[in-house]
């Protein structure tokens, strides 16, 4: 019999990178399903896209199931499976970006047994492209979040 695994889906988006942006998350467990998203006033395609996978992560409590995150995101997936967010760590993040979110994720990385599954963007994967509706509607909406380390350190 195979293990059940929670099965995440992620996206982000910004409308004029810097600009309004957002993020839509699935989180799926057997039956169970649970859209999330939210929209900040100022903030770029990559960090929502962080964003995305931390706040999945942070809604689940039970941590028993191999969690699967699926992204279109190669610089989040890339950083990483290849393991470049533990070099930047070691260093100290010295002239990376999103070093706050970063930060965020490896604090809860270890508590996880996580697969990442790149999806090609915007080709028809359903849960995608549910997840980029989501996004791009956060991002639109008029009560947008304040991404505070963003606006704080802008380049």
């Amino acid at each position: 019999m195979t293990a059940q695994k929670i099965m995440v889906y992620t996206d982000g988006s910004s409308r004029g990178n810097p600009g309004p942006g957002g993020f839509g998350v699935i989180l799926s467990f057997g039956a169970k399903q649970m859209e999330l998203s939210q929209g900040f006033r100022h903030t770029t395609n990559n960090r929502m896209e962080l964003l995305a996978v931390i706040v999945a992560l942070e809604h689940i409590k039970n941590r028993n199931y191999t969690v699967v995150i699926h992204s279109d995101s190669k610089y989040v997936i890339d950083s990483i499976t290849k393991g470049w967010v533990f070099g930047w760590a070691k260093k100290g993040f010295k002239d990376k970006k999103n070093p706050d979110l970063w930060q965020r994720y490896l604090a809860l990385h270890p508590h996880f047994k996580l697969e990442f599954v790149w999806v090609k963007g915007h080709a028809g994967h359903a849960q995608n492209e549910r997840c980029d509706e989501l996004a791009v509607q956060a991002a639109t909406q008029a009560a947008q979040h304040i991404d505070t380390w963003f606006e704080a350190n802008p380049s």
